[in-house]
């Protein structure tokens, strides 16, 4: 089992406050089930999800049609022969949450503001219908690349790749039917998937964040047009990093919550933390843990612009 106090006493510390309970650290301590969604832009969903079947034990992602775990152990799934047709992608299943929330429109202008390496694109894609716009930014090249193969390979036709820092959008003011900031975040919902990310934790770099994500969720509720949806997302459960992010807009603009009513088990979002009281609203945001769903950890706000 992970020792996290072994490993970094200081991530111990701070989610001893977060979540000191015994599913929480068996959870984070059990291997991620892999997930995949089956992408509508190379094929029809039924036959896709039949020829799957034949190969795989599939079972499906509550909160999202065209998702499943995959109960049959699998190796490699990004080496399959359906991975690289672009027929499916393979994607954590609460990631899968905020393009489902989001639900944008065929015909729209969408920006997906921190884009990479393209899992929520390609699926606001399908959902679009490949009818419309999506800018889908990131703010490296080594991330850009990765973006623009996953567009190519899943069949992505009406994305406008740019690589800039996110909250240079605030100048386009008004611009956007609908916009995604899944947000650079320390990534602590991921430790299940990846245990680095707790070996690279750190206290000072979640306060660090917590300032950009502020910058950038200001820039991409600018961008917005009155009423649009602004979905705001990230896979760290650190209040710091979502319910004060939430906080920061709700205190500064007109911007309201709407409930995220989706079947998804969760945690209560925190009103405070660290000392900081936050509007009563954030309890409309959908907290998830890993012991909730048997998922990663995730973090989404549905953000109405009036």
């Amino acid at each position: 089992m992970i020792d996290f106090r072994g490993i970094n006493p200081e991530f111990a510390e701070r989610y001893k406050l977060i979540d000191d309970s015994r599913e929480f650290c068996e959870y984070m301590n059990k291997p991620l089930r892999p997930s995949i969604r089956v992408n509508t832009l190379k094929g029809k969903y039924e036959d896709i999800t039949n020829l799957l079947s034949e190969k795989y034990e599939l079972q499906p992602v509550p909160w999202c049609k065209e998702g499943f775990f995959l109960e049959t152990e699998v190796e490699g799934i990004g080496n399959t022969i359906e991975h690289q047709l672009g027929l499916i992608f393979s994607q954590e299943a609460s990631s899968m949450i905020p393009p489902v929330v989001l639900n944008p429109e065929p015909g729209t202008l969408v920006l997906d503001m921190a884009a990479a390496p393209g899992a929520k694109t390609t699926q606001i894609a399908q959902y679009m219908e490949n009818e419309g716009c999506i800018i889908a930014n990131d703010v490296k090249i080594s991330r850009i690349n990765i973006l623009i193969s996953n567009l190519q390979r899943c069949g992505v036709l009406i994305a406008r790749v740019t690589m800039k820092d996110g909250r240079t959008f605030k100048k386009y003011e008004n611009r956007f039917d609908a916009v995604l900031l899944d947000a650079p975040c320390s990534n602590t919902g991921m430790i299940r998937k990846n245990y680095k990310y707790l070996k690279l934790w750190r206290l000072r770099d979640v306060y660090a964040l917590s300032k950009l994500q502020k910058g950038l969720i200001m820039a991409a509720y600018s961008a917005l047009k009155p009423g649009g949806i602004l979905v705001y997302s990230t896979c760290s459960l650190d209040p710091a990093e979502n319910e004060e992010v939430v906080d920061h807009l709700l205190a500064n603009t007109n911007a309201e919550l709407e409930e995220i009513s989706l079947p998804v088990e969760r945690h209560k979002p925190f009103t405070s933390f660290d000392g900081k009281e936050f509007n009563s609203e954030v309890k409309k945001c959908l907290r998830i843990h890993p012991q909730d769903n048997d998922t990663e950890g995730f973090f989404v706000a549905k953000i109405v612009k009036v």
